[in-house]
């Protein structure tokens, strides 16, 4: 069976406007360049604004590779008041504000420091996470009573951007997952006045930034002057591990997942162990597939194995 041909097959970098959900855009996307196979690598609030990494086509396949990676955000946090929801949809404007103390630039660094590295953190109960085959923010609206799951996250850099009382604004870089609302309720909890998110941007996802990125607007503008190809990155350039370029008498073998010997190799690209994920490509640059190494990058030119490369899914 033939592959199915897609009319865009790429990376698109989207400026999410607020008021939209993940899937809007998408949809929105679908739309208007005709074509169904569109997805995104990670969700942003309907609230929240900012970098969304949408896959076309044949890309729709790494998606779960790019899930993972760094998170760069700017937010801002208004103290005085707290939230159901953590940001500002669930506040209630009839509840009266506590008093927000004076803090210095030296106050709030230390305040920031408590969140930085690896931190365990509780999921809002008004989140799309599952918990016993129902989303949280169902049963929060039924009234349940839940055990919310606690994650892992780790804050990578978390920095003063200024405070104007009572809005605080922050900048962080953190793992996949991070619950930027449930900082700025732990926030309003250490200062003991309460704080909810006031507003978040999404400023990068990995090594792309927000500056890359095309709003919707944009994009129905180059689709209509057939110019949205130029503004798709190849897999490739997002896929960030090792690489092994093989030969073009294997490249129609990779469709079939064989076996990967090392008088197929052409070259390698990065530094990888056995284990590691990575990519095989052609000798025009394409990526063919995304797998697992079997053998150290340093030792592809010494192994005997007839099979370097596990496969995990198959592109081209």
């Amino acid at each position: 069976m033939s592959a199915v041909q897609h009319k865009y097959n790429g990376i698109l970098l989207i400026d999410k406007p607020s008021g939209m959900t993940s899937h809007d855009v998408v949809q929105r996307i679908r739309r208007t360049v005709g074509q169904k196979r569109i997805g995104h690598t990670g969700t942003l609030d309907p609230n929240a604004e900012g970098l969304l990494m949408l896959c076309l086509g044949n890309a729709t396949k790494i998606v779960q590779f790019l899930t993972g990676a760094d998170k760069k955000y700017e937010a801002v946090i208004f103290l005085g008041k707290s939230s159901v929801t953590f940001d500002e949809e669930g506040v209630d404007h009839n509840q009266s504000g506590s008093n927000v103390p004076d803090l210095s630039p030296e106050e709030l660094n230390q305040l920031l420091a408590i969140f930085r590295g690896r931190i365990r953190q509780s999921v809002p109960i008004y989140s799309a996470v599952h918990v016993d085959g129902q989303r949280l923010y169902k049963r929060a609206r039924k009234g349940e009573s839940v055990d919310l799951p606690i994650r892992e996250v780790e804050i990578k850099e978390i920095t003063l951007i200024g405070f104007d009382k009572p809005y605080l604004r922050i900048r962080i870089r953190c793992s996949s997952g991070t619950y930027v609302r449930s900082i700025a309720h732990d926030i309003g909890e250490k200062l003991g006045c309460g704080a909810y998110l006031s507003s978040l941007r999404r400023t990068s996802i990995g090594k792309h930034s927000i500056n890359d990125a095309v709003s919707l607007e944009h994009v129905q503008q180059l689709y209509e002057n057939k110019r949205l190809q130029e503004h798709l990155l190849d897999v490739g350039q997002v896929l960030e591990f090792g690489a092994i370029t093989v030969s073009d008498t294997f490249r129609p073998q990779v469709l079939n997942g064989s076996g990967l010997r090392k008088d197929s190799v052409l070259n390698f690209e990065g530094s990888f162990v056995e284990g590691d994920e990575i990519f095989l490509k052609g000798s025009d640059g394409c990526v063919l597939a995304v797998g697992h190494a079997r053998v150290a990058a340093t030792h592809l030119a010494s192994a005997k194995c007839d099979n370097l490369f596990s496969y995990i899914r198959v592109l081209n």
